[in-house]
């Protein structure tokens, strides 16, 4: 279902020049490089591999009932987990997406309570 503001030409101009306002800020584009890096990143892939893999090992070792196998699995898996985790790229990248968040929130924080203020100015 389309809202109705969704319909108004002028609030759909607005919500672009907003997003493109949005994209061009310093923070947006550089969440989008280290981002475009983490995801291109072999090592990382590999180590999301290995820790898909570690997690379907522990889940049919629990099957199974090999509780020793299992504890080795969840060994690894936290292993792998810290070390993707301390990996540079995506200890920048959830820098870089903190500061986009705060910069999106700031956005819509300061949008809603400017709204709020013309609604009651109306009433």
């Amino acid at each position: 279902m389309v809202s109705p503001l969704e319909q108004e030409p002028e609030v759909q101009q607005a919500l672009a020049k907003l997003i493109d306002l949005l994209s061009e800020h310093e923070s947006i584009k550089e969440f989008k490089k280290i981002q475009a890096k983490a995801v291109q990143n072999e090592h990382l892939k590999e180590l999301e591999a290995a820790i898909k893999a570690a997690q379907k090992d522990a889940v049919q070792y629990a099957h199974y009932n090999k509780p020793e196998a299992e504890k080795q699995a969840i060994e690894r898996i936290n292993a792998l987990n810290k070390e993707y985790a301390e990996h540079p790229l995506v200890i920048a990248y959830r820098e870089k997406l903190i500061e986009a968040d705060e910069l999106l929130h700031y956005v819509t924080s300061n949008l809603q309570r400017q709204v709020n203020q013309s609604i009651e100015e109306e009433n």
